[in-house]
Order: structure tokens, then C-alpha cells, then sequence
């Protein structure tokens, strides 16, 4: 086939298909090739071969009486391989428009604005140079594919069905059934089933492109199969059996279990970093696509519950992406008798703990409310489907709704302590709370995975939550003012329920063995209570509050060794918990040891700082008013704000 030549600047192009592929008639000059006509004397003596109309021989061969033959092999080899190619051809014209079409029925982009992963081929039609043209790389086509130009497709189906159309739908439901434009279709429209990602994401993602071996994969994939998502009750946010069948799932479900998974293995800093690079660019390359599946938001959830550095942005995402899939409604269809909802909800569920748990965490108000799925949660355990991994999440989901209540008549301002009026509702908060551990905890099974840590579980989020209302009667409280009978009697509860959780994390072993592997909440509750009970050892001493000095800073010790004695990555939010413990108890036992010298010495009480000492928790608001903000200590760790994590 001749080479085919760009066009000179100026010429129109190609005709193009709606598809926007060059038009059959195209190819089909493409195609022409002039046929052999010298004869094998004037080919041999490179003449000028004329033949006049009408005979058979050409003029220097009839001048010569030399016999006029023309190679006819080589004529039919040409015709041959014109017209396979020409059948080629057709067939790919077949394959574009069959493409196109699959692209307009699924309301996908056209095929021009797919890039071609075959860059140093040159195109079948190239395009009119220009004088200052630059090589286009894959990287680049992908980012002008990103900022096209706004979209206004209209439907295939031009014509209003008013008579099929809700009466009463959504505002945005309406203006689509006018102009028909499929950029306003929601994605509440589709279904709610566990779709999977194209054929092509297996052979695209980043263990493909050898970003790191099979080998390496599998390894992370088992690590976190057998413990963390056992943690996460048994395996909610990742149902699927092997990394196979993840990676034809979902690309960023994938990257989301190796990274986290990397996370929790020692010396592995690159495979980390690798890891967490891929899963934030596919993050970031999903904000502004229409279409998800499950498995892309439980890949969000993954990832915010233990990568501290984008816990903050994935849960909320999470939430928006869901609500766009209409995942609130699966519950409302389930109680309609539609069991195919049951994922879908069960994934709601998920949800609602994801930001109710980083609500309280970075002192939020939560998005998902308490609504009918919440209240109907005995339905969906009727469900035959249900098993002893959502009892697990239901029995979480009904403990966050009873902190919601209080977060909602209490409010999260730092500044406004509660009345003594109030400690009649938060008596009833942890009857409540009592009443869920009574309820829920025997029904928790043993875990061949991880022994008897979902009981014991419910144990803990036990005391987090009667330590989370009963320190509301502390709040904007000094140390120096007069506690009512009441306000008293729950500030104790409040340490002894910190002192009950960090007891917990020490002495149970199956608790003690899993705070590596636990989410980033249960961390968080850690640190909360450990801080907690530092400040009211430090500030509160003096009062008739039930505190010991001494068992708190044992306590602690004991806590700071079991934090950084863990075996995972230098990056794992242990370690740091760990060092910013040893900061702030050193830092207190010296200021201890400077109180007692000058009381010794007779002279008035005054804490002077030296130089050399090192003062970091001093500005994060260690002895500030706000000492029982929660998002306050959020900043004092350092751990749950974003930018802290090296991308080299």
C-alpha cells in the first residue's frame, strides 16, 4: 500500500462519520493504485511505453517486431493486495460504527476523544502541520479530554413522554424531560447493581503497567484480606474473594487495598508510596466523573478509614457520590419487597458510619441523618441475605445514632457549656448506650480471623461513647470552678470510662493485638481518651474529681510503648501517636519537676520554660480553654490534617 502523505496546509481534511472517523469514501481513495502498464521491454530499457487505442502491441515494440508483453504477476499481486486490504478496511469501518453506537447507547464519550495507547504510530489521517507543532502524549490527550468543552448532547429520543413521567419527581428530573440533555441525567436513573469497570481497567491498571509486580499484589492483597478488612466488620467494604476479581472490578478499589495494606507492613516505604500515588490520581481523576459503582465507593471508604492524609476528603466524597447513585433509596425499595437493593443498602449503612465517625472525629456536623433506612435497620437484618458481618455494621450504625441525638440537642460549641437542666437527657443517653451493649454484644461471634475482637469491639465503642457524653459536662468548665452534684457525677464517669478504654487497648489481647490494625476512628478515641485524662491529671489534680496522677501517667507510659512497638510503616499513625504522647508527658513531668523545686525552695509558684525545652504541644492549645475540643487535639497530633504525607 503506498505510503499516504500528509496533506499541504489548507486542505479541508477528510470527510468524517458521526463518529467522527474518516468516511468511507476516504478510505476508498486511499485505496487507489494505478495499474502496470509498461510492457517488460520498456520497463527493461526504462522508455516510454504508448500504446495506441485499438492495439496490442505498444509503438517501440511494433516499430521492432519485438513481442509486447506486460507482467501480469505483478499486476494481480497488486490487485490482490488491494483488495485484501480493501476488505480490511470495510471491516474496521464495521468496527468503528458498532463502537459508536455501543459509546451512544451507553451515554458515553465519542471514540475521537479516546487516546490511542499506540502514540509513535502515526495516525491512518493526519492533520494539516502547523509550524510550531509539538509531540502529543498520552498523558497530554488525557488532560485535553478532561477540559473539553462543555457538552450539550441531546437524547436520541427528541420527544417529551409526559404521559410515562413522575407527576412529582426531582427539579432536575423536570428540566431534563425538556431539553433532553444528557449531561442533566442522574445517575438515580440507573441501577444500583455492583457494576464492574470496563474490560480495559485490568489491562490498564498500574500492576499491568508494572508499577509493581503480581507477585508484590497478591502478598498486599492477603495482608489485607485476613485482618484489616476483618476488622472492618468482616469484611464489609470488600466482599470480593481475590485480587483478580477486584482488579475487573475496580482500578481504585484496588489501589486502595494495596495502599492501606502497605501501610501496615514494615520497610516498605516505596511500595507504599507507589501504592498511595496511584490511589490518590485515580481519586483525583474520578471527582468529575458521572459514573460509579460500588466497589469505587467502598474504595473511598477504604482509604479514609485508615490513610490519615485524605481521611478528611474521602469520607464526604464518599457521601456525595452515593447520594448521586441514590443509594439512600435502597432501603425504601428494599421494604417494597425489592431484594436487589440489599448491596446497595448495606453500603448506605457503611456509609452513614464512615461520616458519622469522621463527623466526630474533625468536629463536624454529619450528613447522613437519621432516616427511614436508620430506623429500619431490623428489616434489612430480616433480609436472607443478612449475615453476622452486618450485625456487626448495624450494631455500630444504632450506636452513632444514639451520639447523634446528643450531638444534635447538646451541639458541638466549645464554648457553651451545658446546663444543669441537662444532665437529666444525658443520663438518658447512657442508659441508652448501656442498653445497646446489653442488646448487641452477645450477638457477636467469634471471629476465625480476628478471635473474639468483635465482641470485645463493642466493648470498647462502649466506653468511647459514654466517655463522648459524659465529658460534655466538662465543657468551657475551668478547673477552678464549683461542680454541682451532677456535673460531677459525670465528669467522673467520663475518666473512669477513659481510664476503661485505654485499660481495653493494654489488657485484653485480642484488642491489644489488633491496634495496628484497626481504622484511623479507633485511633483517634485513643489519643482522645489518653489526652482526656493527661490534661485532667495535670489541671484538674487539685479538685474532688476521681483522678490519680500517678495511674494516669502509668497509664500512658504503657500506652506509648504498646504505640511504637507496632510492626508496620514508619507512616502508620501509631508511631505518631506514640511520639507525641512521649512530647507531651515529658514535657509535663519537667514542668512538674520545676513546681516541686520551687515549692521546696519556699519561693511562689512559677513555672518558667528553658530555653532548650522543647514547647511543640504548647502551640497546639495543650492548656488552652478549649481543652476538651476534640478537633483541637486533631491538631495537636498533627495526624488528621492534610499535606503530611511525602509523595517522594
Amino acid at each position: 500500500m503506498p505510503a499516504i502523505k500528509r496533506p499541504y496546509p489548507g486542505h479541508p481534511g477528510p470527510e468524517l462519520t458521526d463518529c467522527g472517523t474518516p468516511a468511507r469514501s476516504r478510505f476508498d481513495s486511499l485505496l487507489k493504485v494505478s495499474k502496470v502498464r509498461a510492457c517488460s521491454e520498456c520497463k527493461r530499457h526504462k522508455l516510454k511505453c504508448e500504446t495506441k487505442a485499438g492495439e496490442a502491441s505498444c509503438t517501440r515494440c511494433a516499430r521492432k517486431g519485438l513481442k509486447c508483453v506486460v507482467n501480469s504477476e505483478l499486476h494481480r499481486l497488486i490487485e490482490n493486495d488491494n483488495e485484501w486490504k480493501s476488505h480490511y478496511v470495510s471491516q474496521l469501518e464495521q468496527v468503528q460504527n458498532a463502537v459508536c453506537d455501543l459509546l451512544r447507547r451507553n451515554e458515553m464519550p465519542e471514540l475521537p476523544t479516546y487516546p490511542s495507547s499506540y502514540s509513535r504510530i502515526p495516525p491512518l489521517i493526519m492533520e494539516p502541520a502547523t509550524p510550531a507543532a509539538a509531540p502529543v502524549t498520552i498523558e497530554h490527550a488525557e488532560h485535553a479530554n478532561a477540559s473539553s468543552a462543555m457538552a450539550m448532547t441531546r437524547e436520541n429520543s427528541q420527544e417529551p413522554t409526559l404521559e410515562e413521567s413522575e407527576l412529582v419527581a426531582a427539579p432536575m428530573r423536570s428540566l431534563y424531560e425538556v431539553t433532553k440533555l444528557r449531561n442533566l441525567r442522574s445517575n438515580l436513573n440507573s441501577s444500583v447493581g455492583n457494576g464492574a469497570s470496563p474490560p480495559s481497567a485490568l489491562a490498564q491498571d498500574f500492576i499491568s503497567r508494572g508499577c509493581i509486580s503480581i507477585e508484590e499484589a497478591e502478598s498486599l492483597f492477603a495482608v489485607y484480606n485476613s485482618t484489616m478488612n476483618q476488622f472492618l466488620w468482616g469484611g464489609i467494604a470488600m466482599p470480593h474473594p481475590d485480587l483478580d476479581s477486584v482488579r475487573r472490578a475496580s482500578s481504585l478499589l484496588t489501589a486502595a487495598i494495596l495502599a492501606v495494606a502497605a501501610l501496615h507492613i514494615p520497610n516498605s516505604s516505596d511500595l507504599l508510596n507507589t501504592c498511595y500515588k496511584e490511589f490518590a490520581n485515580l481519586v483525583s481523576q474520578s471527582t468529575l466523573n458521572r459514573y460509579h459503582t460500588l466497589d469505587d465507593i467502598r474504595a473511598l471508604t477504604i482509604g479514609a478509614f485508615w490513610l490519615s492524609d485524605l481521611s478528611w476528603k474521602l469520607s464526604g466524597q464518599a457521601v456525595s457520590i452515593a447520594t448521586e447513585m441514590g443509594l439512600h433509596q435502597c432501603v425504601r425499595k428494599m421494604l417494597k419487597g425489592d431484594r436487589t437493593q440489599f448491596e446497595g443498602a448495606e453500603v448506605w449503612y457503611l456509609l452513614y458510619l464512615v461520616d458519622h465517625q469522621f463527623s466526630t472525629a474533625y468536629g463536624r456536623p454529619p450528613i447522613v441523618r437519621e432516616d427511614l433506612a436508620i430506623r429500619n435497620f431490623k428489616t434489612f437484618l430480616e433480609c436472607p441475605e443478612s449475615s453476622q458481618r452486618d450485625i456487626r455494621l448495624i450494631a455500630q450504625v444504632t450506636l452513632f445514632a444514639i451520639l447523634s441525638k446528643a450531638y444534635d440537642l447538646f451541639g458541638s460549641d466549645t464554648d457553651q457549656e451545658i446546663s444543669e437542666d441537662s444532665f437529666a437527657q444525658l443520663r438518658e443517653f447512657n442508659v441508652q448506650v448501656d442498653q445497646w451493649r446489653l442488646h448487641w454484644q452477645p450477638q457477636h461471634l467469634v471471629s476465625p480471623y480476628v478471635g473474639t475482637y468483635p465482641s470485645k469491639g463493642v466493648s470498647l465503642h462502649y466506653h468511647f461513647a459514654k466517655f463522648q457524653i459524659n465529658s460534655l459536662s466538662l465543657r468551657s468548665i475551668t478547673p477552678s470552678a464549683r461542680l454541682s452534684t451532677d456535673r460531677k457525677e459525670a465528669a467522673d464517669m467520663a475518666i473512669s470510662s477513659a481510664i476503661a478504654t485505654l485499660h481495653m487497648v493494654l489488657e485484653e489481647p485480642d484488642i491489644r493485638n489488633s491496634i495496628v490494625g484497626v481504622n484511623l476512628y479507633t485511633h483517634a478515641m485513643v489519643a482522645f481518651s489518653t489526652v482526656f485524662l493527661l490534661k485532667i491529671a495535670w489541671n484538674w489534680k487539685a479538685t474532688s474529681l476521681n483522678v490519680d496522677q500517678a495511674q494516669v501517667y502509668d497509664l500512658v507510659e504503657r500506652i506509648i510503648t504498646l504505640m511504637s512497638s507496632v510492626r508496620a510503616s514508619d507512616k502508620h499513625i501509631t508511631f505518631h501517636i506514640a511520639n507525641g504522647l512521649r512530647r507531651i508527658l515529658t514535657h509535663l513531668r519537667l514542668r512538674e519537676g520545676k513546681r516541686i523545686e520551687t515549692q521546696v525552695a519556699g519561693e511562689e509558684e512559677k513555672v518558667v520554660v528553658a530555653d532548650d525545652e522543647d514547647t511543640s504541644s504548647l502551640g497546639f492549645g495543650f492548656f488552652d480553654e478549649s481543652w476538651n475540643d476534640f478537633a483541637n487535639l486533631m491538631d495537636m497530633f498533627d495526624f488528621l490534617q492534610p499535606g503530611h504525607w511525602p509523595t517522594d
